[in-house]
């Protein structure tokens, strides 16, 4: 996952906001993060971390160049994490892992406009919560939460320049993912496989930007115990978008994708976008559709396992639409961004818990999902020194599962707001402090509140270089802000679905410190 990617893999991380599902797929449509990895400049890194809640990481990172066209780069990690329980209520609020990881990269350039990056990657993970060793639940007896993950991918991407001055691009990918889950007494074992493969052709002619290609994705799952969940889903699609710069100041876009997806059928997401510069304004509009496949991963499902999930039902697909508008300007060193975007999506996928602990997979029979919202983010930039704040407003409101009407969907919060203010040189170091508000949120099946408290945590960090080291201090939560400061994480008995603890809607780990060395050879 992306909070699993160490720090030193990456060069940079790019977002593209709005709808993205032409170009991207047609489940990208709040937009695209795109991590940028590190290039094979001559580096040899070690990162040693400790941290007061028992977790320590050992990462290192090896990258050369092999000659004028070929280069190379190595990431290997270490990472351990002892059981937490922060509130001595006999419960995980961190669980104890064992991870490694090893990837390797391999880099070709020409100097010519062609390049091409092969990278094979594994872990090997871990994971165990639920009571620690010794400690009981509320019935007196031990319950186990675990999940051991074993994974490996491989990828490939390249592109050539044509002598007609075009470009064709190739991209693949594919990964086998095994788990062994462990639900108290259950256990359940299965084995998730994914591969995709792109090829784009693009130029440009005149003033239209154009990019035609071929796309399939394959998604396959099949499970030890419960085989009626397995599926194999491949999707062949076509995609084109031709972008036009009307003036120079105004860039209009148009893409269309079509999917076929071999149990649900062909679908159409059309995407058209702007791009609108004055003087110091930049606004940026755009709308599109997409659609998702079922499958029985939701939130509640993935909590307490398949064996309480009912066999599917006759599912459809969800479809949707959103669209947005973004405003920035910069006021000298002041750069200010307002957004505001828009989204519905039909036939959405609701897990209705049943009153003999069971729980049911279905399209939601009235309505659909509704968000909304803005966001706007403001920074000061002057010499070494950086103010940076955004707040964010969403309302999301969903058929009601459990009778008519509509409601409030469940661990969205309203508000949030984040402020972080920096003191930066590049040869000296930096300190940081940050803060963040999260608003109340709408709470499901909760024993002991509805709506969650609003909260507020703040981190400060302190990273020097001293020549080829550099020697970091991260306070995370110094306030000891905790989801059990306000309530029982435990709830009294459990839940008929399985489940012993109530969602989470704040952090579990409360204050913790870590500090390390990241040492340069």
């Amino acid at each position: 996952g992306p909070l699993q990617v160490p720090p030193m893999d990456l060069a940079r991380v790019e977002v593209i906001k709005g709808a993205a599902s032409a170009l991207y797929g047609p489940t990208a449509l709040g937009g695209v993060v795109n991590l940028i990895s590190r290039r094979p400049e001559r580096a040899r890194e070690l990162i040693i971390n400790q941290s007061t809640l028992d977790g320590t990481d050992l990462v290192g990172w090896l990258a050369d160049e092999l000659g004028d066209r070929w280069g190379y780069t190595l990431l290997a990690g270490a990472h351990r994490q002892a059981y937490a329980d922060v509130n001595d209520d006999g419960w995980a609020d961190v669980p104890k892992f064992q991870r490694l990881s090893v990837r390797p990269r391999l880099f070709w350039d020409n100097g010519r406009g062609g390049s091409a990056v092969f990278t094979v990657g594994g872990m090997i993970e871990d994971r165990q919560g639920g009571t620690p060793p010794g400690e009981v639940a509320p019935d007196g007896s031990p319950y186990e939460e675990s999940l051991d993950t074993r994974r490996a991918d491989v990828g490939f991407s390249g592109r050539w320049l044509t002598g007609s001055g075009r470009l064709l691009s190739v991209r693949a990918s594919g990964s086998l993912q095994s788990h062994d889950h462990q639900f108290g007494p259950t256990p359940e074992d299965d084995e998730h496989r994914t591969g995709f493969a792109e090829v784009s052709f693009s130029g440009q002619d005149g003033r239209h930007l154009w990019v035609l290609g071929l796309a399939v994705q394959h998604d396959g799952y099949a499970h030890q115990q419960l085989p009626q969940f397995d599926f194999d889903y491949t999707v062949p699609a076509i995609f084109a978008q031709d972008e036009f710069e009307v003036a120079d100041w105004v860039t209009v876009a148009a893409s269309v994708r079509y999917d076929e997806h071999s149990r649900f059928g062909g679908s159409l997401s059309p995407r058209l976008s702007a791009l609108i510069r004055a003087r110091e304004w930049a606004v940026r509009l755009s709308a599109g559709t997409g659609f998702f496949a079922p499958t029985p991963f939701t939130e509640e499902v993935e909590a307490v396992g398949l064996t309480r999930l009912r066999p599917p039902g006759e599912w459809v697909e969800e479809r949707a639409r959103s669209a947005m508008i973004d405003v920035g300007r910069s006021f000298g060193p002041v750069e200010v961004n307002v957004s505001a975007f828009a989204s519905s999506i039909d036939d959405p996928l609701q897990t209705i818990r049943n009153p003999d602990g069971t729980l049911t997979i279905q399209n939601a029979p009235g309505g659909a999902v509704e968000t909304w919202g803005t966001e706007t983010f403001a920074a000061l930039r002057t010499g070494p020194w950086r103010l940076i704040g955004s707040h964010s407003y969403l309302r999301s409101r969903e058929p009601d599962p459990l009778g008519s009407g509509r409601r409030e969907v469940p661990l969205t919060p309203r508000h949030s707001v984040g402020v972080v203010g920096a003191y930066e040189r590049e040869e000296w170091g930096r300190i940081g402090i940050e803060g963040y508000y999260t608003g109340r949120q709408e709470l499901e099946d909760d024993p002991y509140r509805n709506p969650s408290r609003r909260h507020f945590i703040m981190g400060l960090l302190v990273d020097r270089r001293l020549g080829r080291f550099r020697v970091f201090l991260n306070a995370e939560n110094i306030l000891d802000t905790r989801q059990t400061r306000f309530d029982p994480l435990l709830r009294p008995d459990q839940a008929p679905d399985g489940r012993w603890i109530t969602d989470v809607w704040a952090p579990l780990e409360g204050r913790a410190f870590n500090a390390g060395v990241w040492i340069h050879f």
